[in-house]
């Protein structure tokens, strides 16, 4: 494979972004619809259409040619240059450590507000758009990966929304680093992919929003602690919970630099994956709640995939300005691995994670060194920025599109009375079709326009079909409970859509 990996690098050239959707493994090169599978086309039916992925406006288009690759590279080379950002390394040298990348961070965010306050964790920069920036800290005390009681600092910008400011969307990326061994916080540790890629998304993203006034709160966080046990994300999200936040969603990037790992293909650049955790993880409160999920066949319809599905729908609708396609998986994160986003998951928050197409072991979490004629190291060589600028704008259209549409439906169910079998000579003949009916909350949200109905075969991973059912709480269809999966998402008059809510029984 390696001999063949020059001749698969001269084809990228030809991946334009014209071009790259044809190449094998590309989930637009088919003639197929958005989301289709083999069992899309069964059962039959004429209810609804197949489903067509929400298109950014002409805003949203703007905002994302607005990313752009050499401020990327700027951030992971500066972060890079620190030498090592280890949880537990120096807090106080300027020029190395974990405390010299955090006052960097955090100086560097308030430029993006228009501010010229100091990085003490206590003067907070304002811009137009009302970005905010301050430095959330805790002594996190001797514990698993804790040696020593350490202060473990999040900088935190927000932009608080104008329409629903208690509904926030979070997005991260951890910005401390680490070796082969997870106590060594004095040796190189440059993290370049792991994870300056990730936070140089998350500042991008509040450079371009900073001037901007979504409907609903945005938060952009650059997190500590995470290879030590993910705390500072835990720290942030149970603070977020505490306070009461309605987050309907955490976008967490973590390893974002290169899609040009071993074993290669082209499409690999322009492929993020996707980490969406079933209804299983966290695991549920009840035995109760476990059996029904398993009765009803919703372990695959969290509110983490669905998140999953939206973004994947958002960024296939805005595919010609992002480039880029989203391999939704279903899995909480990498094989018996873990990250932030669990942090959220275990507060009760829907979220999900990025990831690079193939992660290059050789490159992460290693000592910088050349062994037996390989180079060893986290290195700044091994990111591509212009792949990591993709994966932004893949967070940018998603999170902005959710920030400025309605709020997701409340309540939704579906009737365990209508599309079953007679319960007595009397039961009306509605009630023993092959109906389903579905209610939810309707409420003052003055984003919304209507509702509409979604839904797939029970195999497929994304939605497949959809109908628009009016602004009303209650909705009856000819399609069987027993052989699709459903959603209820909320729709506003710009056309941006929620994600969508699983029914429960009600």
């Amino acid at each position: 494979m390696l001999s063949s990996f020059p001749l698969l690098l001269s084809l990228l050239p030809a991946a334009t972004a014209q071009s790259w959707t044809s190449l094998p493994g590309s989930l637009f090169g088919s003639s197929e619809a958005w989301g289709s599978c083999a069992s899309a086309s069964w059962p039959q039916s004429n209810v609804g259409q197949p489903l067509q992925p929400q298109t950014p406006d002409a805003e949203l288009q703007a905002m994302l040619a607005e990313v752009d690759p050499q401020r990327i590279q700027n951030i992971v080379t500066t972060l890079t240059d620190f030498g090592t950002r280890h949880t537990l390394s120096n807090q106080t040298d300027p020029v190395r450590g974990i405390g010299a990348a955090r006052d960097w961070i955090y100086k560097e965010m308030q430029t993006f507000a228009g501010s010229n306050g100091t990085s003490n964790g206590t003067s907070n920069g304002t811009s137009n758009g009302g970005l905010t920036v301050e430095i959330q800290s805790y002594i996190q005390p001797v514990a698993e990966r804790i040696s020593f009681p350490v202060k473990i600092s999040n900088i935190v910008a927000r932009i608080n929304g104008t329409s629903d400011p208690n509904r926030t969307y979070v997005v991260t990326g951890h910005y401390d680093s680490r070796r082969i061994d997870i106590m060594d916080y004095t040796g190189d540790a440059p993290g370049s992919d792991d994870d300056a890629t990730g936070v140089a998304v998350v500042m991008e993203m509040a450079r371009i929003c900073a001037k901007m006034s979504p409907a609903a709160t945005m938060i952009f966080a650059a997190v500590a602690g995470e290879e030590q046990d993910l705390y500072g994300s835990n720290f942030l999200a149970q603070t977020l919970k505490n306070a009461s936040v309605n987050v309907e969603g955490n976008w967490n990037n973590d390893i974002v630099g290169t899609g040009s790992s071993q074993p290669f293909s082209p499409i690999n650049n322009y492929t993020i994956r996707l980490f969406g955790a079933s209804a299983l993880y966290p695991l549920l409160d009840t035995d109760d709640e476990l059996e029904t999920l398993g009765e009803i066949g919703g372990e695959n319809d969290s509110p983490a995939r669905n998140l999953g599905r939206y973004i994947a729908e958002i960024v296939a609708g805005a595919s010609q300005y992002i480039n880029m396609q989203v391999a939704l998986i279903y899995r909480a994160d990498r094989f018996l691995r873990g990250g932030d986003h669990e942090s959220f998951l275990a507060a009760g928050f829907p979220a999900v994670r990025f990831t690079e197409a193939i992660e290059d072991f050789t490159h992460q979490h290693q000592d910088p060194r050349v062994q037996n004629g390989t180079q060893y190291g986290d290195l700044l060589e091994f990111v591509d920025f212009e792949y990591t600028a993709r994966v932004a704008r893949v967070n940018l259209a998603s999170m902005w599109s959710a920030a400025n549409a309605p709020a997701m439906p409340l309540n939704v169910t579906i009737s365990t009375l209508v599309g079953f079998p007679a319960a007595s000579e009397s039961t009306p003949l509605y009630e023993i079709s092959n109906d389903s009916q579905f209610n939810w909350m309707t409420g003052n949200d003055p984003l919304v326009a209507g509702y509409e109905l979604v839904w797939r075969p029970s195999g497929a991973l994304q939605w497949t079909h959809s109908l628009a059912v009016g602004n009303v709480g209650t909705a009856t269809v000819n399609l069987s409970k027993d052989d699709v999966q459903f959603g209820i998402r909320a729709v506003g008059a710009n056309g941006k859509k929620s994600p969508a809510v699983f029914p429960q029984p009600d």
